[in-house]
């Protein structure tokens, strides 16, 4: 059994920047892929970055050169850097594992003035 919990959403201006944390209950070693999503408000769930245990990565397009997704299995926490963020950033950003089955946390909201 994992628990997820994501951190660091808030408010910020167009052009800043956001680190979201997702600390797991657990042991986050054995788990071979993490990712963020994100749901803005009327929209469908969308995959956001995606990290594997060994470390690779994969970005949806429209984040790609602004987000950086990390992982530190040492401290059972992943991570979500958004750099140079927009309005459309706006959502709420989600937690993901894939283990024995998929695991979600409850989710932070990120919110972009402009």
């Amino acid at each position: 059994q994992v628990q997820l919990v994501e951190s660091g959403g808030g408010l910020v201006q167009a052009g800043g920047s956001l680190r979201l944390s997702c600390a797991a209950s657990g042991n986050i070693f054995s788990i071979n892929i993490m990712a963020w999503y994100r749901q803005a408000p009327g929209k469908q769930r969308e995959l956001v970055a995606t990290i594997t245990n060994g470390g690779s990565t994969n970005y949806a397009d429209s984040v790609k050169g602004r987000f950086t997704i990390s992982r530190d299995n040492a401290k059972n926490t992943m991570y979500l850097q958004m750099n140079n963020l927009k309005s459309e950033d706006t959502a709420v950003y989600y937690c993901y594992a894939a283990l024995n089955q998929n695991y979600w946390g409850q989710g932070t909201q990120v919110t972009i003035s402009s």
